[in-house]
């Protein structure tokens, strides 16, 4: 298991970034931030502020995307000077574009997120637009997890309601992982599971505190993105987080086209559908996510009836070695189209 090593959560914690980086043992004097441009305006004085006690020369890398062509270049830019210490200060972009290139590279990185949009902050996997491959991927654990509370409550409340998207995902990620165990014979990881569906029922259970976004909704919302990540770094896999949910989400990018919602937004829907073939009660989950204003209607994103059609064919066959309820439900056209209705996903 690759574990983060140390997380910290707090208000105006980006302050205590340099001791943070100590105390996880880092001792070299090259460090390589990756964020975007908004997010450098933010919070990049604050960090090199942090920093004036240390010998350290750090660059900044700016990313606009995170497609396989952003890694590529990102990669190329620090091969010439190779860092000691890989920082991703920012969204799910600077997190997936930093966390492949440390992959690359072969050094450490330091997750700390400026949204509460996804468990990718504290996550080995990534997703990246254009690769061989439409969903995620094992790249790099982050060596450490810096939260700031401030920092996060000042992020769009669209991003912490997809984040929150994604949360539910482990309900059915978690009974697709079962399936696979009663019907596939698959490893399945009771310990794993069993985090990653808390860290769902949370969002559940404390959806209407949530709707206030206070720094105690943005801490909860955080900390249970953080301890889905520590799940799949334990299952060694996406399985505890990532199921047929998911893979409705990855078919709209691929089948449709990716200007179609946020990851967590389109996971959501995918949610919503996929726990009504598990016989889980769908509209606690469609309850949840309209309190927390995440998108419960496909329209909501854009998406029509056909869209959403075409998106659960496609899923079906995006990744045929892992088993999900898909692999037994087998949608046609007549049935995807009448899932989607019941639910009133469309």
């Amino acid at each position: 298991m690759e574990l983060p090593r140390k997380i910290l959560i707090g208000d105006g914690v980006i302050s205590n970034l340099s001791e943070f980086v100590q105390d996880i043992g880092y001792n070299g004097s090259k460090i390589a931030f990756v964020t975007g441009s908004t997010v450098k305006k933010r919070a990049g004085a604050d960090c090199e502020s942090s920093f004036k006690s240390m010998s350290v020369e750090d660059t900044w890398h700016i990313v606009v995307d995170s497609t396989i062509n952003s890694v590529m270049k990102l990669k190329r830019s620090l091969s010439k000077d190779i860092p000691d210490l890989i920082i991703a200060l920012g969204g799910g972009r600077a997190v997936d574009v930093a966390k492949m290139t440390a992959f690359y590279l072969n050094k450490p990185f330091i997750s700390v997120p400026t949204s509460a949009s996804h468990d990718g902050i504290a996550s080995p996997f990534v997703s990246i637009r254009g690769s061989r491959k439409p969903f995620s991927v094992k790249a790099k654990t982050p060596l450490g997890v810096l939260a700031d509370t401030t920092l996060l409550a000042e992020a769009p409340e669209r991003l912490m309601a997809s984040g929150c998207g994604d949360l539910v995902a482990k309900i059915t990620a978690t009974k697709d992982w079962e399936l696979a165990r009663d019907e596939n014979d698959e490893y399945f990881g009771s310990y794993a599971a069993n985090l990653a569906y808390m860290s769902a029922k949370i969002i559940l259970n404390e959806s209407k505190e949530l709707r206030l976004r206070t720094r105690y909704g943005v801490r909860i919302v955080v900390e249970a993105l953080i301890s889905a990540g520590v799940a799949a770094c334990i299952a060694g896999s996406s399985r505890p987080c990532s199921g047929s949910e998911h893979l409705f989400s990855h078919a709209v990018e691929y089948a449709v086209g990716q200007n179609y919602g946020l990851h967590g937004e389109r996971v959501g829907l995918g949610t919503i559908m996929m726990a009504k073939l598990h016989n889980f009660d769908w509209e606690l989950i469609v309850e949840a996510l309209e309190i927390v204003g995440a998108p419960t209607k496909a329209k909501q994103i854009n998406l029509n009836e056909e869209q959403v059609v075409i998106s659960l064919l496609a899923s079906q066959s995006l990744r045929p070695e892992r088993y999900t309820i898909l692999s037994r439900a087998k949608l046609n056209k007549r049935s995807a189209f009448a899932l989607a209705k019941s639910v009133k996903v469309i």
